[in-house]
C-alpha cells in the first residue's frame, strides 16, 4: 500500500513502525481497542457540541455505533488471547494534533472535521498494512475487514468539512494539518502503538 492510495496523508507510514507493530502484536491490540473506543467518544461529543448541525448528527450517529462495534470486536479477540483490558500511556500524536485545532469558532469545527478525518486516514492506511503483513491469518482478515470502514470514515469527515465550509478552504487548512500529523509520525515513538 502506498500513500497514493490513502488520500490526504503527506507521506506513507514507515517499515519501522510495521515491524515495531508486528513484533508487539498483544500491545498494537490493546491500542487498538482504546483506538475505537476514542473515535467513538469524539464522534460523540461533536454530536454533544454541535447539536443543530443537522447532517454531522446524521453522519456520526453512524461513525459512532461502528466505532463500538469495532470496539467490541477488538475487546472479543483480546478475551480469546489472554490480554487483559489495561490503560496505555498515549503517544503524542493525538495530543499533537489537537493542539492545533483553532479555540474560536467556527474554526474550531473545521479543524475538529480535519483531524479526525486525518486520524481515520491513517487508520485505514495501518491497518490494510497490518493486513498485508501478518501471518496470523485471524488478524490479517480483522484488520481487512475494518480498512472500508475506516475509508468511509474519513470520507464522512472530508464531506462534513465540505459541507459546512468553502471547499478551498478547507483544502488549504487539510494540507497545514496533514502537514503536522507527518511531522508527528516522523520519529517512530518507542512504545508500539497504532498511531506511533
Amino acid at each position: 500500500m502506498t500513500v497514493a492510495t490513502v488520500k490526504y496523508l503527506q507521506t506513507p507510514t514507515s517499515n519501522a513502525w510495521i515491524e515495531q507493530a508486528i513484533a508487539h502484536l498483544d500491545t498494537i491490540l490493546l491500542d487498538h481497542s482504546h483506538c475505537e473506543r476514542k473515535a467513538a467518544g469524539v464522534a460523540l461529543n461533536l454530536m454533544c457540541r454541535y447539536p443543530s448541525n443537522t447532517e454531522l448528527v446524521y453522519q456520526l450517529t453512524a461513525i459512532a455505533r461502528e466505532e463500538l462495534e469495532h470496539f467490541d470486536r477488538v475487546n472479543q479477540i483480546l478475551e480469546r488471547r489472554g490480554i487483559p483490558l489495561a490503560p496505555l500511556p498515549a503517544p503524542p500524536y493525538g495530543a499533537g494534533l489537537k493542539a492545533k485545532v483553532r479555540r474560536n469558532e467556527p474554526e474550531r469545527l473545521l479543524d475538529s472535521l480535519l483531524v479526525s478525518g486525518l486520524i481515520e486516514a491513517r487508520s485505514h492506511e495501518r491497518l490494510g498494512l497490518l493486513a498485508d503483513r501478518l501471518d496470523d491469518r485471524e488478524l490479517a482478515a480483522f484488520y481487512r475487514s475494518l480498512m472500508a470502514s475506516e475509508a468511509r470514515h474519513y470520507g464522512a469527515y472530508w464531506v462534513l468539512a465540505t459541507t459546512y465550509f468553502d471547499r478551498d478552504a478547507v483544502t488549504e487548512r487539510l494540507e497545514e494539518l496533514a502537514a503536522v500529523e507527518s511531522e508527528l509520525l516522523a520519529t517512530l515513538h518507542p512504545e508500539p502503538r497504532i498511531h506511533s
